[in-house]
């Protein structure tokens, strides 16, 4: 009998890894796959020639990156901004728990489901069509400039989008419109779990709501508020490129280019295959290790892991 369990268990447990083969082979093909094109860094890589025609350089990619103070001078503009771009959304990490508690309170439930709709939408937009947006209001012939000048607002059109002033925070602006509602879910989530009990406890002993925001609800999503801050941080380099990309121009690039979008036009720009890929590598690394350290301070302060 125990032996007929045993197996019933082996059976059950191949069937489950079954279920899960179809998204480890998408992960294999997506995620480590493509990690060959590592070797690119090590090579003089020409197009449209095969690798196996180009001269091994070894480091020579990465010592190139610091080799003269023009390089040096644009890696740390680069890396200023990837910085800024990444404090201020880290900085406001909070803004998405904030609007889910608000989100959750409001009592009447179509309102309700047409407010999270609405925030939640944008996220499935493309980056190309928010800017289409932000052109069409914001471009010198756009519904602000119109309105504007003839409200006496403005003498002459501004130029809101070709300008690099406080580009940062406008970038953290069109993040947010775009996926607060989105992250909002998952701390929604984690608001239904907590037990009514709790709150209509706090209310017989005469609780405000706003006292059981503060003292029940909050500290019951910290912890998943604490989990996604330390993947952001280890994702602190990884801003992504489509929004900064679509956003940029001559007036904004040296303010607004972060180093995925760096990356990019090393690559699709100036032919720098090779040195791109070498930047990504260290940037994959450097994010390896930041993943590792904030698995290591949530086991310190929380007392478990999020790996």
């Amino acid at each position: 009998m125990k032996e007929f369990f045993s197996n019933k268990r082996k059976v059950r447990g191949f069937k489950e890894f079954l279920y899960i083969l179809p998204f480890l082979i998408l992960v294999l093909i997506f995620s480590y796959y493509p990690l060959y094109g590592w070797v690119y860094a090590f090579f003089d890589y020409k197009p449209p020639f095969p690798l196996s025609w180009d001269k091994f350089v070894g480091l020579k990619w990465f010592k190139s990156m610091v080799e003269n103070d023009i390089k040096l001078k644009q890696l740390l503009t680069v890396m200023r901004n990837t910085f800024a771009m990444s404090g201020i959304s880290l900085f406001f990490s909070w803004f998405p728990m904030i609007f889910a508690v608000f989100l959750n309170e409001i009592k009447c439930k179509p309102f309700q489901k047409v407010v999270q709709t609405v925030t939640t939408l944008p996220n499935f937009i493309s980056w190309v069509l928010v800017y289409s947006i932000a052109y069409s209001v914001f471009n010198s012939t756009g519904v602000v400039n119109s309105i504007g000048m003839k409200l006496g607002l403005f003498d002459t059109p501004q130029m809101f989008l070709q300008s690099a002033d406080h580009i940062w925070f406008k970038m953290w602006l069109w993040l947010t419109w775009k996926n607060a509602g989105w992250a909002a879910i998952m701390y929604l989530a984690a608001i239904a779990g907590i037990d009514e009990e709790l709150k209509e406890a706090a209310k017989v002993d005469g609780a405000s709501r706003m006292q059981i925001i503060r003292y029940i609800t909050i500290p019951s999503i910290l912890p998943t508020y604490f989990v996604l801050v330390m993947l952001n941080l280890a994702n602190f380099l990884s801003n992504g490129m489509e929004q900064y990309f679509v956003f940029q121009n001559a007036f904004n690039k040296d303010s607004i280019q972060v180093l995925d979008l760096y990356v990019y036009n090393l690559a699709m720009g100036s032919g720098g295959y090779s040195l791109s890929t070498a930047i990504s590598i260290l940037k994959s690394v450097v994010s390896i290790i930041l993943l590792c350290v904030t698995n290591k301070v949530s086991k310190l302060i929380r007392g478990e892991g999020f790996i």
